[in-house]
């Protein structure tokens, strides 16, 4: 008798491929009596309508966490023997899945993890490969006979509950690169093993515009991002220079064999490099509630020969992008007037732009009152409270808290208010330039983004407050850092439905004092840690970006 099983498949956006996917697993799936469940990451009512067509169950809770997340709901709606997995993108051959039941009756239970051929398949467009490079799409070809094997990937992998049981679920903060490989190398690790099954073959298929050349190198750009990062988790990844002569290597392959390879492979190796010189490494220190799981991953200090090389990325994307800035100003020339508190503090340890910003400030069409502060011994947050009892009762349009050290662009408070308020956002920042020191990945530019909505803002540089949120969080609890308040903010603002986020047309520069610069960090962190106990607060992993306005 065959083992009781349940095929997941998680999708997002695609229900054309979903229903070519469906169209091939489902006969196979009702005539062993083995239910199909679709993990819908990005609701759509066509999804839920390709879905139940095929008789599918389906699945829309908790969506918008990430591949992972989607398999684990998957795993957790079922109470299946094994877990079958294959991506939405996929035709599977004739006897797939009885291949895969029969392997699992036949093998041990310490083989917890199945995989058979993936074969890519690109229509619509002509795709070259010479063969040295594979293709741009997941594959694996281990040849006509069975065989234990390193790895299973996701679009053809079965795994027994009991594995599940054993090692866990998949980790959901990976997705994109490394996620069933996190968990393999668990399972590896417990004594388990992984087969490969020739028989259970599928294809893997890009058609349409997702078949084109310069479709195929973004999905490569945006894998070498995470590849990197996964590679930086594990400390096995290379240095600048090794990534950039794979670079060099992968722009000589295309022409060097009249291979399509060649631009998808330098894509790739060029998100490696995008995301070596614009974030910080992944923290391995495991988060542990109320002691460090709302600090950020690092210090996001930049210095040196990366410093100058981000501040050339910076200047390369200033020109991309000045179109699209000069319409945003002019869009914003034709804004509202709006009433404008800005507090800042002056600090006491030197590098201050305060001049600067007062001109700056002063361009502006919008009323803006500026309002400053000596440092004098006390803490920002003590200081910014005096400000805000000092200033006029009347109600501001927006008021803003600014870092006397921060580098305003040309147009800003134009321009970012009228970007804020476009998004409906009740709490903004600007994002950060790629050379600034900035503590959260997130918070870095993003090219092409006018602004986006996420779950966290942080405390500064530069943080404006719409009158909802100004009447909720001002004036501001007595303290000195204010660690962990932004933290407690994103909370608030989940609980009350506020929309808040990062405004990455009108990036700031802040390079002149690293975070923490002027205080001690543990006072920071101990004071964050009394602050958030027993309050609501959002923690690192949960901080993501839930909208694009482009």
């Amino acid at each position: 008798m065959l083992p009781s099983a349940a095929i997941i498949v998680p999708t997002r956006g695609r229900p054309h491929y979903l229903d070519r996917a469906l169209a091939s697993i489902a006969p196979q799936a009702a005539a062993l009596g083995v239910e199909v469940i679709v993990v819908d990451d990005g609701p759509e009512i066509s999804t839920r309508t390709v879905a139940e067509a095929h008789g599918a169950r389906y699945i829309s809770d908790g969506a918008g966490d990430g591949l992972n997340a989607a398999r684990n709901r998957g795993v957790k709606a079922s109470d299946a023997e094994l877990l079958i997995f294959t991506d939405d993108d996929v035709e599977v051959h004739a006897g797939w899945l009885l291949a895969l039941l029969e392997g699992a009756a036949e093998q041990p239970e310490q083989v917890g993890v199945f995989s058979g051929p993936i074969h890519a398949k690109i229509e619509d467009h002509r795709f070259r490969a010479c063969g040295r490079e594979g293709w741009p799409i997941t594959t694996t070809e281990l040849g006509p006979s069975d065989a234990d094997c390193v790895y299973a990937w996701g679009s053809n992998m079965m795994i027994r509950r009991s594995a599940f049981e054993s090692v866990g679920l998949f980790d959901p903060l990976l997705g994109g690169g490394g996620d069933e490989e996190e968990w393999e190398e668990r399972w590896r690790e417990s004594g388990g093993r992984i087969r490969y099954l020739a028989a259970a073959g599928v294809d893997h298929i890009r058609c349409g515009d997702d078949s084109r050349l310069s479709s195929l190198c973004a999905v490569a750009r945006s894998r070498g991002r995470v590849a990197r990062r996964f590679d930086e988790a594990r400390s096995q990844a290379p240095g600048l220079v090794a990534e950039l002569r794979t670079f060099v290597g992968c722009l000589w392959h295309g022409p060097r064999h009249l291979c399509a390879m060649g631009p998808v492979t330098a894509a790739h190796s060029w998100g490696r490099i995008e995301a070596t010189l614009s974030r910080a490494p992944l923290g391995e220190t495991p988060l542990v509630e109320g002691v460090n799981d709302f600090l950020s991953p690092g210090s996001g200090t930049v210095a040196g020969r990366r410093a100058k090389l981000l501040a050339l990325a910076d200047r390369g994307t200033d020109l991309v992008e000045l179109r699209s800035r000069r319409a945003l100003q002019r869009a914003a020339a034709g804004s509202p007037r709006r009433s404008v508190l800005v507090l800042t503090i002056a600090s006491d340890h030197g590098g201050s732009l305060l001049t600067q910003q007062r001109a700056e400030l002063g361009r502006s069409q919008h009323t803006v009152e500026l309002r400053v502060a000596a440092a004098a011994g006390a803490g920002k947050f003590e200081n910014l409270n005096a400000l805000i009892a000092a200033a006029d009762e009347r109600e501001y349009d927006w008021i803003v808290v600014l870092d006397d050290d921060v580098d305003l662009p040309s147009g800003f408070l134009d321009s970012f208010l009228f970007a804020a308020e476009e998004a409906g956002l009740e709490i903004a920042q600007p994002a950060h330039r790629l050379h600034s020191h900035a503590a959260w990945p997130i918070t870095r530019r993003r090219r092409g983004v006018r602004s986006r909505r996420t779950t966290f803002v942080e405390i500064g540089p530069v943080t404006a407050f719409a009158p909802s949120a100004a009447k909720a969080l001002i004036p501001f609890p007595e303290l000195r850092t204010g660690w962990g308040l932004d933290a407690h903010w994103a909370a608030i603002a989940a609980q009350r439905g506020w929309p808040i986020g990062i405004v990455d047309a009108t990036p700031v520069g802040h390079t002149l004092r690293p975070v923490a610069a002027d205080y001690p960090r543990e006072d920071a962190i101990a004071e964050a840690q009394e602050f958030l106990q027993g309050r609501p607060y959002l923690r690192r992993d949960e901080i993501r970006t839930v909208g694009i306005q482009r």
